[in-house]
Order: C-alpha cells, then sequence, then structure tokens
C-alpha cells in the first residue's frame, strides 16, 4: 500500500506538534491575513494656499454629537479592543502614552481656542484621574473610615467633539477648501439626580498634529470589514454629522446666545446652506 507525499507530511506534522513542549506559546493569526494598510499609512499633506489665491474665507464652529447613528464609529467601542478604539482613547492614548499629541488648555472660562497654553501630560492626567477620599462604615466596628476612590474620565463619558475649522476658496485651484483648524472633546456635566446641566471642554487639539496620530487608526465600517478606513480619513472626507454653533462674526458670540432651541438648530442650517450655496454660485453651468 502507497502512502501520498500530503498524507506522510500530515502526519509528521503532527508528531512534531505531539512532542512539543507544552509550556511552547503557537503563532495564532487572529483572521485570514494580517491587516497593515492603516498602520503604515502616511499622512497626505494639505495642498498649498496662498493668501494671495484667497478670495474668500470664513471660520466656523461645529459640535458632533456621538449619539448620533452616523457618528456612533467615533465613540465605539467604549473600551479599547485588539483592532480598534474608539476616537477618544486614541487621542489618551497620544497624550499620557506616546506623547506624541500636544493638548491645550482651554482656560478658566473654557471660551480659549486658540492654542495659547500647552499642557503637560501629568496636568492632562489630573484632569482625567480625580481622586476623593469617600467615608464608609465599618462593617465591624461601625465606625467611619476614610476611603481613597479613583474616578476616570472614560470613552464613555465623552459624546461631543466640537471643530473649529476655516472655509477658503482657493481661486488657484477654483475649490472651497475646507481645514480643521483644532478639535476639542466634552463630557457631560450632571446633577444629583443624573440630569444632564451642559458639556465641559477637557482640552484643545491641534489638528494637524492630531493626524499623524489618526492617519493609523482604524474606524469601523457598517458594509465592509475589508474597507475601514482611518479616523483621518473619516474627518478628511467629511464622513460625519455635526450642528454649526458659531460662525465668524463682529460681536464674536455663539448662535446660542442671540438664538434658543428650535431656532438656533435652524440658525446653524441656515449657515450651512449659506457655506453651500456660495460655492454653487461661484459656478455657471
Amino acid at each position: 500500500m502507497k502512502i501520498s507525499r500530503c498524507m506522510l507530511f500530515g502526519t509528521l506534522l503532527a508528531a512534531g506538534l505531539a512532542v512539543a513542549p507544552a509550556g511552547q506559546a503557537q503563532t495564532v493569526l487572529d483572521g485570514a491575513y494580517i491587516k497593515e494598510h492603516t498602520t503604515t499609512q502616511r499622512v497626505v499633506p494639505y495642498p498649498h494656499v496662498r493668501q494671495a489665491d484667497v478670495m474668500w474665507e470664513r471660520r466656523v464652529w461645529r459640535e458632533i454629537d456621538l449619539r448620533e447613528k452616523i457618528n456612533l464609529p467615533l465613540y465605539y467601542p467604549t473600551e479599547p479592543i485588539k483592532d480598534r478604539k474608539s476616537l477618544f482613547d486614541v487621542i489618551k492614548q497620544g497624550i499620557l502614552e506616546d506623547g506624541s499629541i500636544t493638548a491645550y488648555d482651554p482656560g478658566p472660562t473654557a471660551t480659549d481656542d486658540e492654542f495659547t497654553k500647552p499642557m503637560l501630560p501629568n496636568d492632562v492626567k489630573e484632569m482625567l484621574f480625580h481622586s476623593d477620599t469617600v467615608w464608609t462604615a465599618n462593617l465591624e466596628t461601625g465606625e467611619l473610615e476614610p476611603a481613597l476612590t479613583t474616578t476616570e474620565v472614560k470613552s464613555a463619558d465623552v459624546v461631543k467633539y466640537v471643530l473649529k475649522e476655516d472655509w477658503v476658496f482657493d481661486r488657484q485651484r477654483s475649490v472651497m477648501d475646507i481645514r480643521i483648524i483644532g478639535i476639542c472633546p466634552m463630557i457631560e456635566n450632571k446633577g444629583d439626580e443624573g440630569e444632564v446641566r451642559g458639556y465641559t471642554p477637557l482640552f484643545w487639539l491641534y489638528f494637524p498634529e492630531l493626524r499623524y496620530v489618526l492617519v493609523n487608526w482604524e474606524v469601523f465600517n457598517r458594509e465592509n470589514d475589508a474597507e475601514r478606513r482611518s479616523f483621518d480619513h473619516v474627518f478628511w472626507a467629511r464622513q460625519f454629522n455635526s450642528t454649526i454653533t458659531k460662525v465668524s462674526n463682529v460681536y464674536d458670540r455663539k448662535i446660542v446666545e442671540y438664538k434658543t432651541g428650535i431656532d438656533a438648530l435652524l440658525e446653524g442650517e441656515e449657515i450651512k446652506e449659506m457655506l453651500f450655496n456660495f460655492e454653487h454660485d461661484l459656478w455657471n453651468f
């Protein structure tokens, strides 16, 4: 009886695995192939814009609510997994662990978005990790004893981001160029009964610097796991929904300072329409 080469190779391989030491680690690939595209990507530089070619410009501030369905890939997973992290976890790692991102203090009134005061990693760590003393009753003696508890600002606590961006029409290239200048994570302020009392900015990040970190982290794609994009691509391609909260004006005021409720939302939508129509009206068909 003849034994084929495949059967012989399989028998020898099984015998080799059987005699392998029990503590020896085996090489395991959790997937059909090695994902290396996103982790080796480089930042695509912005096209150069000369001031002489800027025909029109407007600065815009907008809020991204991560609880909207289209924005969920920026929010999840709330706990890091093997191949993905949320946007805030990527930012936190870049500031506290890698030191590749610089955070900027929003100031005592939380209105400074001009990157005037850089923060040290220890300053950011103190902001994200709060230590409090809580008095608890001893089960044996019944006396109150102090206990130190640490509260961490986690990814699930960051539900909004503020973007500061410039809309520039470059007549040399005949395009409306949108440049994100800064991004700021926001956390909820909750009362004693859990009610939301507003949002507090943590720190500002200079987006052109942040891009070098975002370009190497994947974002979940609902349609195809093989076509995942990086965070940098999501912002470049404007694959998110947002609400305009401020546009450059003579009073330097936000929309909520002169509009309230649904009127503020409608005002933001009118500004969106104005930006779209301005570019559209520059062309003749």
